[in-house]
């Protein structure tokens, strides 16, 4: 095997079921590829190999004896760093919590960690998940492993380089407005932002309680549905909680997905936010490959993307505020530029705002949901254009365009960001895909046929097939 760090984790997960791979192997692979690359990546706030090469071991001793837990026994996965980790710095990736060690996990680590995976450390994010990408916060920002010299997207920054370059096989991201599906998008990843309250949030730093979702970021639709598995679950500490049955997320992976009624948002790309001729030609061939398959794709009509970003804005802004406004008037140098001025927004909406947002909020999910009573899928890009250069990304983009994720957030409806293709620079795009409320196996499945269909899992960033 040249090199377990590009295997999937479906694909790890049977060679260490079948003792051909060795965890402890496979987590000193990524580890050396972690100490080789993230001198230029910095997907990493703090990498904790001796904790885990303590859990590969651990896990290689388990399944020796006979006690397979699972396809995430033995796996390295990676955290972003708001994520409370026992006995291991949970910062926010700012100098405000820069010692801030938690007594006790999350309850989506505590998961993982019960289902066998190798926890690496702590993977970058913007600050707080929601400034950034900064240069004056705790470590440098992250940067994209397809061409160093562009951003992530945010803010699931570190976990989008880290799973693209192999440095884990897998990793967590949090999704306030598109926090995980714009990494994805940019780092050539499949991203789930799960249905509202599926995964629980107790033990992440909260940005916006109204909007704030967990879930995994992997290379393919099925490594996440894999990891759905393991994490989806009520949890009473998060009063968000959903008390739903939980399927298996894996069941339609590899079945066929003719018949499925998709239904492209084409004014979201083509007029509300424009995306690039690049994108917009990729995402037309996306279409017809799904149409290859037997998907019936149709069009819809949503709302204004600008109504979606103008509660989904006035929410989070609010909430953020309200969570940092001690702190910043006690600390403000503690912040870096672009969070304290991103979160300081939040203090120019009124009590008046937030709760006509919230009344807008129910009649766009309403709407929402009627179309969703004539497709299966709704459909558009995951971002509009490729990465941008890291030293250029505006400080108020995010309030100044309508976002193309944010709409999904405002419904807590699952959204899926799958690679579905290059720039004429090498620099991946995507489509996202979104289901009704707790059908996460239909998006993985529709994902990973479209990954089948199409040869772009098959490449990997050039610096990481080099380290």
């Amino acid at each position: 095997m040249s090199d377990p760090t590009f295997l999937t984790i479906a694909e790890a997960a049977q060679l260490i079921k079948a003792r051909k791979l060795s965890p402890v192997e496979l987590a000193q692979a990524c580890i050396a590829k972690t100490k080789r690359l993230d001198n230029v990546l910095c997907a990493y706030v703090e990498l904790t190999e001796d904790i885990a090469l303590a859990a590969a071991r651990t896990a290689e001793a388990e399944i020796a004896a006979g006690g397979w837990k699972g396809p995430l026994h033995g796996i390295p996965i990676g955290l972003k760093d708001i994520y409370d980790t026992a006995g291991t710095r949970t910062t926010g990736h700012s100098r405000l919590l820069a010692t801030r060690i938690p007594d006790q996990d999350a309850t989506t680590v505590t998961k993982l960690r019960q289902a066998g995976s190798v926890i690496t450390g702590k993977l970058g994010t913007f600050e707080f998940a929601i400034g950034g990408p900064s240069f004056d916060i705790l470590t440098p920002p992250a940067r994209n492993p397809w061409n160093p010299d562009h951003t992530t997207g945010g803010s699931s920054s570190g976990s989008g380089a880290a799973v693209a370059a192999g440095l884990v096989l897998g990793a967590m991201g949090t999704d306030t407005g598109g926090s995980i599906r714009g990494p994805s998008a940019l780092c050539g990843l499949s991203g789930i932002k799960p249905t509202y309250g599926l995964l629980s949030r107790k033990g992440i730093l909260p940005l916006s309680q109204s909007l704030d979702h967990a879930g995994p970021m992997c290379w393919t639709s099925e490594d996440c549905a894999l990891m759905m598995q393991a994490l989806a679950g009520h949890d009473p500490g998060d009063p968000a909680s959903a008390q739903v049955p939980i399927p298996d997320y894996a069941a339609e992976i590899g079945k066929p997905v003719q018949g499925l009624r998709i239904g492209v948002i084409r004014h979201f790309h083509e007029t509300d936010n424009p995306a690039t001729p690049e994108v917009l030609a990729a995402l037309e061939e996306a279409i017809k490959v799904l149409g290859g398959l037997g998907c019936e794709v149709v069009d819809v009509t949503l709302p204004p993307l600008a109504d979606f970003a103008a509660v989904g804005v006035t929410i989070m802004a609010s909430e953020a505020f309200a969570i940092h406004e001690k702190t910043l008037q006690a600390s403000p140098e503690l912040y870096g530029e672009f969070g304290r001025d991103r979160i300081t927004m939040g203090a120019f909406f009124t009590a008046a705002d937030y709760v006509a947002a919230g009344y807008k909020r129910r009649e766009l999910a309403a709407k929402v949901a009627e179309v969703m009573k004539t497709v299966d899928v709704l459909m558009t890009v995951g971002s509009p254009f490729p990465a941008q250069p890291i030293d250029a990304v505006p400080k108020y983009l995010f309030f100044r365009t309508p976002s193309l994720t944010m709409p999904f957030n405002v419904t807590g409806l699952p959204a899926l960001c799958v690679a579905m293709g290059f720039s004429s620079t090498g620099l991946p795009l995507s489509m996202q895909l979104v289901g009704k409320a707790f059908a996460e196996p239909v998006l993985f499945g529709l994902g990973d046929a479209y990954e089948k269909a199409t040869p772009w899992k098959s490449r990997r960033p050039a610096m990481a097939l080099a380290a």
